[in-house]
C-alpha cells in the first residue's frame, strides 16, 4: 500500500491489539483524502502477507482526513478491494455514522468498485470524526472477508469567529488608584480547534477616549491601570472598545465594550460658600430653625465622602444651638434647642467648622473656607410668666376651716424691661375649696373640705392655678398646686365582734379572738391597745386579755365561771397623736363545751339569760307560726279549687287583655238546618269537650268522614309560653279536621239556593251613604275598652 507523499510501500495489520507497520514487495496505490487526487488509491485491507512466522489477523486501514467545508461533491475519499473474488463479483458497503446512522447520507459507497465518496458538506464543529465499518460480500450474500474499521478524520478551518462571553464588561476601581491595578478580565472563546491557530486568540484595546491609562494582556485579556492619576471628579466613567482576533491576531475579529467606573475616595475637603453668615431669632422659643449653613464638596454626592457634619466650636458655652445636616442639600440647619433669653442676651457670634463623615484621604488638600461666623440676633418678645416653683406642694390638716391659708402661688414676669402686671386665677378646683387672691397670688380656704371626696388621690389635693400679664396679646401660666390633706386622729377605735362566747373551762377552747377599726388612716390607728376597762377592776380576777397582733387580742377565762351571759367592758387605744380611746361593752357567753372547745348546741340558750331569748318566748313563738300555718291551709285549698274555673281559657292573663283572648260573639251558621254553632272550646279544651258528651249515646259523625271507627284523642297540655300558642291551635285545627264526631267548622258549608236577581238593594244600602261622615260613632265608648280604639278612630273628639 503506497502512503501519500512516501515512495515506500506500507501496509497496517492488527495483531493482538497493536498497530504494526510492515514494508510490503507490492505497490497498493491509496489516496488519503488529498483533494488534489482525483482518483481514489486502491486499498487491499483483508491483504495476507507470506507467513514470516506468525499469523497477521487483518488489515488495518489508516485514518482518512478530509477538510470540513468541501463543496466540490460528491468527492471520492478512497477506494476498497478484496482479493478473495475478481473484479465484479465482490459486493461491498458501509455502515456507521454518516451513511445509516445519523446524520444519515453523508458517505456511500459503489458495491462493485468498492469507492468510498463524500455526498455532504462536513463541519468539525458538529463532528469531528467519523467511525465506519466496511464489509466484502460475495454475490450470494456471503462474507468474503471479515468487517474492517475505516476512520474519516475532519481537518478543520478557521470559519469561526471568536465571540465575547459578554456584550459589555463592568468594573469598578478606585480612583487614584496606581498604575498595574488589577480592574477586570474579558474573555472570548472560539468554536474552532483548539489545537490550531484557528483558536489562538490575542486581546487588544482599540479606543478607551482619551489618553492611555489602561491596558489589556493580549493573552489573558486581563485590563489594568497604567498611568498615574485617575480622578472621578474629572472622568468618573470610562469606555472602552475591545477586540479579540484568532489566528494569533491575524484572523477573524470581534469586538465589545468594556465600562469602568471610578469609585470616590474622600479627596475633596468641604467648605463653606462665605466666611460669614447673618441670622435672626425670637427669644423663649425651642426646636426652631434660624437659618441654613451652604457648603460645597466635590466628592460623590450622598456618599460619606461628600455628607457634611457641623460642630460649633465657640460662641455657644450654655449649648442653646445645634447644627444638624440636610441629607439632600447637604446644608447645615443652625436650630434653638434650648430657650433664649432677650434680657440675659441679645446677641451671640457662632463659630462653626465642617467636615465629612469618613476621614479625609492623607494627600488630600484642605479647604480654605472650612470654619464660618455665624451672627445670631435675638428678638424680644412677650413671654408668659414663670412660676418660681411649679408644681408647688404643702399641706392641710383634714377638717381646715374656712380662711385658713395654703400658701402664696405667685410668678414673674421675665420681660424685666416692659412695664406689666400680673393677675391670678383658679383653673381647676372641682371642690370649689380654694380661694386664690387675684393680685397676690394668695391661696386660702373658703369651705370645709370633705374627707370623702373623689377628687382625693391617696390623701392629695390638686388645684391649678393661672397667672396673666396685661400685654397685648397677654401670656399665661400654669401652676399645678398639690395640697396633702394631713390626717388628724378624730376617730376612736371601735370593737368588733361586740359579743362572742367562750367555754366555761379555762382549758378548753382558745377563747374569743377580738378586734378592732379605726376610720383614721395611718399613722392614727393600728396597733390597737386592748385592756379590760379599769373602772371595773373585778374583771381582772375572771378574765385576761392577750395581745396578738397589732389590731387583734384573745379574752380568755383565769378560772372557771357560772354559764350564761357576762357583760364586760373594754378600754380601746388608737396609736394617733394625741390618742384616741373608746370604751366599749362586749357581750360574752359562757357556755359548756366538747373536747373540741365548741359550744354544744343549746347550751348557751338555756344560760343566755337576759341577752338571749327565754324558753317561754321560743314557745310562744312556735305556737304562733303553727296557728298561722293552720289559718292559711283553708286559704290554700280553696284557691286552689277555684283555680279550674278562672283557668277556662286556653290563653292565661286577664279577661281585660285584648292581646291574648279569643272572644266570642254572634255566629251565623248554614241556614236553618245548620243547628251546630262554632264552638271555641274545641280548640281550648278538647279533652274537658270529650268528658261533657254523654257516655251512652252514639257522638254524632261528621257527613264527609268515611263511617269508621272514632279515635279517642288523647288529651292536649296547654302552652307553657306565648311562643308556643300558633302550634297549640295548628294542632288543635288539625284534631277538629280529623274528628268525624264533630262537625266540619273549617270546611265549605252548603246553604240553600234562592234562585236568581232580587228588588230589594245590597245591605250596604241601608242605613248608609256614599260616606261616612253622617254616621253617630259616639255610642262606641260606651262599650267598654274594647272598642276604645274605634271609638278614638270614628267618634267624636
Amino acid at each position: 500500500m503506497t502512503c501519500w507523499g512516501s515512495g515506500e510501500t506500507c501496509g497496517f495489520w492488527k495483531e493482538e491489539g497493536v498497530v504494526m507497520l510492515l514494508g510490503l514487495g507490492k505497490s497498493l496505490g491509496l489516496s488519503l483524502g488529498v483533494p488534489r487526487q482525483r482518483r481514489p488509491s486502491t486499498l487491499h485491507p483483508w491483504h495476507r502477507a507470506p507467513a514470516l512466522g506468525r499469523v497477521r489477523r487483518a488489515w488495518v486501514i489508516p485514518p482518512i482526513s478530509v477538510s470540513e467545508n468541501h463543496k466540490r461533491l460528491p468527492y471520492p475519499l478512497v477506494q476498497i478491494k478484496s482479493d478473495k473474488q475478481p473484479l465484479g463479483s465482490v459486493i461491498y458497503s458501509i455502515q456507521g455514522p454518516g451513511v445509516d446512522e445519523e446524520p444519515q447520507g453523508v458517505f456511500s459507497i459503489d458495491k462493485f468498485t468498492g469507492k468510498v465518496f463524500l455526498n455532504a458538506m462536513l463541519d468539525r464543529e458538529k463532528t469531528d470524526h467519523f467511525r465506519l465499518r466496511a464489509f466484502a460480500l460475495d454475490r450470494g450474500g456471503a462474507a468474503l472477508e471479515e468487517p474492517t474499521d475505516l476512520e474519516i478524520v475532519v481537518v478543520d478551518q478557521n470559519d469561526n469567529r471568536p465571540v465575547f462571553r459578554q456584550e459589555a464588561f463592568t468594573a469598578r476601581v478606585l480612583e487614584g488608584a496606581v498604575p498595574g491595578t488589577y480592574v477586570t478580565r474579558a474573555e472570548a472563546t472560539d468554536a474552532d480547534d483548539p489545537e490550531t491557530d484557528n483558536a489562538a486568540l490575542r486581546y487588544s484595546i482599540l479606543e478607551q477616549g482619551g489618553a492611555q491609562v489602561f491596558s489589556i494582556d493580549e493573552l489573558t485579556g486581563d485590563i489594568r491601570t497604567v498611568q498615574v492619576g485617575l480622578d472621578r471628579e474629572v472622568v468618573a466613567v470610562y469606555n472602552l472598545t475591545l477586540q479579540v482576533a484568532d489566528m494569533s491576531g491575524d484572523g477573524l475579529t470581534a469586538t465589545a465594550s468594556a465600562i469602568i467606573t471610578l469609585e470616590d475616595i474622600n479627596d475633596n475637603a468641604p467648605g463653606f460658600t462665605g466666611d460669614e453668615f447673618f441670622m435672626e431669632v425670637t427669644e423663649a422659643v425651642t426646636g426652631v430653625d434660624v437659618g441654613r449653613l451652604e457648603v460645597e464638596d466635590r466628592d460623590l454626592p450622598g456618599s460619606p465622602n461628600w455628607a457634611a457634619r457641623f460642630t460649633i466650636l465657640e460662641g455657644d458655652p450654655s449649648g442653646h444651638f445645634t447644627v444638624r445636616t440636610d441629607p439632600k442639600t447637604n446644608e447645615g440647619v443652625l436650630s434653638v434647642v434650648k430657650p433664649l433669653d432677650y434680657e440675659r442676651r441679645d446677641q451671640y457670634d457662632l463659630i462653626v467648622a465642617v467636615q465629612n463623615e469618613a476621614p479625609l484621604q492623607a494627600a488630600a488638600p484642605r479647604a480654605q473656607r472650612g470654619q464660618a461666623r455665624i451672627h445670631v440676633q435675638v428678638q424680644d418678645v412677650n413671654e408668659a410668666p414663670v412660676f418660681q416653683e411649679n408644681p408647688l406642694r404643702t399641706s392641710l390638716p383634714e377638717g381646715a376651716l374656712p380662711g385658713t391659708p395654703v400658701a402664696t402661688f405667685s410668678a414673674q414676669d421675665p420681660d424685666t424691661q416692659q412695664l406689666q402686671r400680673l393677675s391670678y386665677s383658679k383653673d381647676y378646683d372641682p371642690e370649689d375649696w380654694l380661694e386664690v387672691d387675684g393680685a397676690t397670688g394668695w391661696v386660702q380656704t373658703q369651705r370645709v373640705l370633705s374627707p370623702a371626696s373623689p377628687f382625693l388621690k391617696d390623701g392629695w389635693y390638686r388645684a391649678i392655678i393661672l397667672a396673666r400679664d396685661d400685654a397685648s396679646p397677654p401670656c399665661t401660666a400654669t401652676g399645678t398646686l398639690s395640697i396633702e390633706i394631713l390626717e388628724v386622729n378624730d376617730h376612736a377605735p371601735e370593737l368588733s365582734p361586740p359579743s362572742g362566747s367562750v367555754c366555761s373551762k379555762p382549758e378548753q377552747g382558745s377563747g374569743l379572738l377580738l378586734g378592732a377599726t379605726d376610720e383614721d388612716l395611718p399613722p392614727h390607728g393600728a396597733p390597737f391597745h386592748f385592756q379590760l376597762s379599769p373602772r371595773v377592776p373585778e374583771l381582772t380576777r375572771n378574765w385576761s386579755l392577750i395581745q396578738v397582733n397589732v389590731s387583734h387580742a384573745r379574752l380568755r377565762l383565769r378560772h372557771q365561771v357560772p354559764e350564761g351571759l357576762h357583760r364586760l367592758s373594754l378600754l380601746l387605744l388608737d396609736s394617733g397623736q394625741p390618742p384616741q380611746q373608746r370604751e366599749q361593752p362586749l357581750n360574752v357567753t359562757v357556755c359548756r363545751c366538747a373536747q373540741d372547745g365548741v359550744c354544744l348546741p343549746g347550751a348557751a340558750a338555756r344560760h343566755a339569760g337576759g341577752a338571749g331569748v327565754s324558753l317561754g318566748a321560743l314557745v310562744i313563738m312556735l305556737a304562733s307560726i303553727v296557728l298561722l300555718l293552720l289559718l292559711a291551709l283553708p286559704v290554700a285549698l280553696v284557691t286552689r279549687s277555684r283555680r279550674p274555673s278562672a283557668d277556662k281559657g286556653f290563653l292565661h292573663g286577664p279577661q281585660d287583655d285584648l292581646r291574648d283572648n279569643i272572644l266570642n260573639y254572634d255566629e251565623q251558621g248554614g241556614g236553618e238546618a245548620d243547628q251546630d254553632a262554632y264552638d271555641i272550646n274545641q280548640l281550648r279544651h278538647p279533652a274537658e269537650l270529650a268528658a261533657l258528651r254523654d257516655p251512652l249515646g252514639r257522638p254524632p259523625l261528621r257527613r264527609d268522614a268515611p263511617l269508621s271507627r272514632v279515635r279517642p284523642q288523647p288529651p292536649r297540655l296547654l302552652p307553657t309560653s306565648p311562643a308556643d300558642i300558633a302550634d297549640f291551635i295548628n294542632d288543635g285545627l288539625e284534631a277538629a279536621d280529623s274528628d268525624p264526631s264533630v262537625p266540619p267548622y273549617d270546611t265549605a258549608l252548603i246553604y240553600d239556593y234562592e234562585g236568581d236577581g232580587s228588588l230589594a238593594g245590597t245591605l250596604s244600602s241601608i242605613l248608609s251613604s256614599l260616606g261616612d261622615e253622617d254616621q253617630d260613632y259616639s255610642c262606641l265608648w260606651a262599650w267598654g275598652p274594647r272598642f276604645a280604639r274605634l271609638a278614638d278612630l270614628y267618634g267624636p273628639p
